[in-house]
């Protein structure tokens, strides 16, 4: 049997990564990004592996969310991978509004509403999974340098979003956990960052294997370990 996957923010990355592993797996996948013109490592791999269908999304339109599930109305999506997202840097003093507000909207509100929009193809799936990219700045308990006011503030939002999700669906027979990648060395994660996206994204894909009702709504680790909301 064939899976299929859709990830969000697939052109660079971790989401690239994703997009690269689940491909040479044999997986069908749904590579979404905002500029697929300008995806050069993307349509590369594209090229390559015929199992990857590049999708226009820009998950802060609502709109083209809608759309894009309405043109897969007839296709069932085994997993949904939110990626997609942004980090705005900000410290005390300065943390702007509009970066704040555009931060909620990509990185907590989004994958909400992937979700809800995606529910219908993921219920019909065979895996019925949802994971969400996270980070363990949006964990409470681990904060104990501070700072980071906008990333830290819609990862926490996030996690909650995803928590109560979890609960949500559970009569839909769907599973959501919310994955915590560890420090990745990406444009985001920077060069100094201590695992590369090969290792992070192979122990977040275990993480997804092993997801299932019994242990829907955790906060987990690439390297399979819970952590505290």
């Amino acid at each position: 049997m064939t899976y299929q996957v859709l990830i969000t923010g697939a052109n660079r990355g971790i989401g690239l990564e994703f997009t690269q592993q689940y491909a040479q797996d044999g997986w069908n996948v749904l590579a979404c990004c905002r500029d697929p013109q300008h995806a050069g490592a993307l349509q590369a791999l594209a090229k390559v592996h015929a199992n990857i269908r590049i999708l226009h999304l820009d998950v802060a339109d609502f709109a083209q969310i809608d759309a894009l599930a309405l043109q897969l109305k007839n296709e069932k999506v085994d997993v949904l991978i939110n990626n997609a997202g942004v980090y705005p840097e900000s410290s005390l003093g300065d943390a702007d509004t509009n970066d704040w507000l555009d931060a909620f909207k990509i990185n907590s509100i989004a994958p909400l509403k992937m979700a809800t929009a995606f529910t219908a193809h993921i219920a019909n799936s065979e895996l019925k999974k949802i994971a969400t990219l996270s980070s363990k700045m949006g964990s409470m308990s681990d904060n104990t340098s501070g700072g980071s006011y906008i990333y830290r503030s819609t990862k926490t939002a996030v996690n909650m979003v995803m928590k109560s999700l979890s609960i949500d669906v559970q009569a839909a027979g769907i599973a959501v956990v919310t994955l915590h990648p560890g420090w990745v060395q990406t444009d985001m994660g920077g060069s100094n960052a201590l695992i590369d996206t090969k290792t992070s994204v192979a122990g977040l894909r275990k993480v997804i294997e092993e997801l299932n009702l019994s242990n829907t709504g955790k906060f987990i680790a690439y390297d399979g370990k819970e952590i505290a909301w």
